[in-house]
């Protein structure tokens, strides 16, 4: 059904066999490309400064990265870019699994826990220096330092140490992430994680040249002072405007890379980006809303799957929605189906759980299937639950409510619609704020919004990825809930050797999570984009990086 996910998790299941015997894991491979947060402005086409014609692709990038230093930049606008100016250890193919990339092999001890990788001799950073095991121990030392707040930290808790160090329970030196040499790194896990050759192809674990970091520590900020190790070189950037990528011939596998020249721009508004496609000034496009009927069978449309889901994010500790009766009273109300019917209209699926489609059990049951609808639309039950829970507060009249979302026309869409569905089911008025995406980011961080909008694409092929962002202690939670079940179920099921067992505990898990309900989802993502004709090979993975390695331009 999903065969991305298929495909991978028959991969993941491989690994995990390896790890019986001590096993050697590589391969060269070609390679295709969401909350993680993910958001979508001149779309002219750079010049080569020689005067030269010059292969560019001319993309949107919707919005300025929140940051290119690869811990902090975690989310899909950044990741766009990070994707292609740096690599990992490995990098997803094209079939979306794990190939060896900066790291030519690695080899996996017999109890699954000890990874040791052979770094290729002719990884090279973009000013010439060799790309060392040291490069990658102070890189994914810095992502768990507490003192870096990265919000990918967590995915570094799959090492020895990190999760203490990240705590502060621990030091950096109890973190077990060692370079046995130039080219050799060895870590340690705290248990076997079958899937961790995909962890670590999350921009997160990306190399970060130490010498340029300790002279600069801004290095990322500027085209100028920018080192990567990836497909292509950061040329220009021009924050909120646009940005220019060009080959970087140090590059190991430079000779694969076919573009000249990849140059973004960061047009926030879907029908603008549409008119500069139309005019020739963007390769890629999505569609607009209003045109998804007149567009979405185009040939020039290309729809792939996406691991991730649109949701709402209510702040339980802000009234109304510190009552679970109110919480779900509105999450009740919402028509999933009515959404992607006539508002988004791009074929998504509408989403009655957290998890995704795509995911398969040691038994071959989709994790979506198998657990089943968390919630289902109930106008009735709707109005039930909101006079019950108003009654509990003592309310005579609901607090004011205001829905905030960032900018963006497709967020707007979306909620008016819930805006009237609340007021035709529940006759709740409500009010819409709308702000820049930063803003938002961060007051959503700091608990400053009653109800809002989000989005979450996973960081790696497994349900525990979505699952984990609401445990208590979780940078990715933003509604203030907590529950200590739900935190002792995720952190068995991490430390759980039983496959079987494990997704039990992720089952029970997501239904905690909606008994409680801080969330409701909308519905689960895919990728829809209008491509020129002469435009091949972009490739955007399941789990939200772009890939442009492969990509060519006639």
């Amino acid at each position: 059904m999903k065969k991305w996910l298929m495909l991978l998790l028959t991969v993941l299941f491989a690994f995990t066999l390896a790890a019986c015997t001590a096993t050697d894991s590589s391969g060269d491979g070609d390679s295709d490309e969401t909350e993680t947060e993910n958001e979508d402005n001149s779309g002219e086409t750079n010049e080569d400064t020689s005067g030269d014609d010059v292969t560019t692709l001319n993309l949107n990038n919707g919005q300025n990265p929140t940051s290119l230093d690869p811990p902090k930049g975690f989310d899909s606008a950044s990741w766009n870019v990070l994707n292609n100016l740096m690599e990992g250890l490995t990098r997803l193919g094209k079939e979306h699994t794990p190939e060896a990339a900066t790291a030519e092999d690695w080899k996996v001890s017999e109890d699954g826990t000890v990874y040791t990788f052979m770094i290729r001799d002719n990884a090279k950073w973009s000013n010439g220096d060799d790309v060392t095991a040291g490069d990658f121990v102070y890189a994914w030392k810095r992502l768990l330092d507490p003192e870096t707040a990265s919000p990918a930290a967590f995915l570094g808790y799959f090492i020895k140490g990190g999760e203490a160090f990240n705590k502060g329970e621990g030091s950096k030196e109890d973190v077990m992430v060692e370079a046995v040499s130039e080219k050799e790194l060895k870590v340690t896990l705290e248990a076997p994680t079958g899937f961790f050759t995909h962890v670590i192809s999350n921009p997160a674990f990306f190399p970060i040249n130490e010498s340029v970091a300790t002279e600069n520590p801004e290095w990322f900020a500027e085209a100028d002072s920018f080192v990567g190790n990836g497909p292509f070189n950061l040329a220009e950037y021009n924050k909120d405007k646009d940005m220019l990528l060009k080959k970087n011939e140090n590059y190991w596998d430079a000779e694969t890379v076919t573009l000249e020249q990849v140059h973004f721009a960061m047009v926030d508004d879907t029908n603008t980006e549409y008119q500069l496609f139309e005019s020739g000034d963007l390769d890629v496009s999505e569609i607009p809303s209003e045109m998804s009927e007149e567009l979405i069978d185009s040939d020039a449309v290309s729809i792939t799957e996406q691991a991730g889901t649109y949701f709402y994010r209510f702040n339980v500790t802000e009234e109304p929605f510190q009552n679970e009766k109110i919480r779900k009273a509105f999450a009740l109300a919402v028509d999933q189906q009515e959404i992607v019917e006539y508002v988004t209209k791009n074929k998504e699926q509408p989403a009655y759980g957290f998890v995704s489609y795509g995911f398969q059990d040691p038994s071959g049951n989709d994790f979506r299937e198998q657990n089943g609808n968390m919630l289902e639309t109930d106008p009735e039950k709707a109005k039930q639950l909101l006079e019950e829970g108003m009654k509990e507060e003592g309310y005579d009249e609901l607090p004011e409510v205001t829905l905030t979302y960032n900018t963006s026309e497709s967020h707007k869409a979306i909620a008016e619609a819930l805006q009237q569905k609340f007021k035709t089911v529940l006759d709740v008025e409500i009010g819409l704020e709308n702000t820049e995406w930063n803003v938002f980011l961060q007051d959503q961080k700091d608990l400053k919004h009653q109800l809002s909008r989000s989005s979450f694409l996973a960081d790696y092929g497994d349900p525990i990825n979505f699952l984990e962002s609401f445990t208590s202690d979780s940078v990715m939670n933003r509604t203030g809930w907590s529950n200590d079940e739900y935190d002792q179920l995720i952190a068995d099921a991490k430390a759980e050797s039983s496959d079987e067992k494990r997704w039990e505990l992720m089952y029970e898990a997501e239904k905690i999570l909606f008994e409680e309900m801080p969330i409701f989802p909308v519905h689960f993502y895919n990728h829809v984009f209008l491509n020129k004709d002469n435009v091949s090979d972009i490739i955007r993975h399941p789990v939200g990086y772009l890939e442009l390695k492969w990509a060519s331009k006639e």
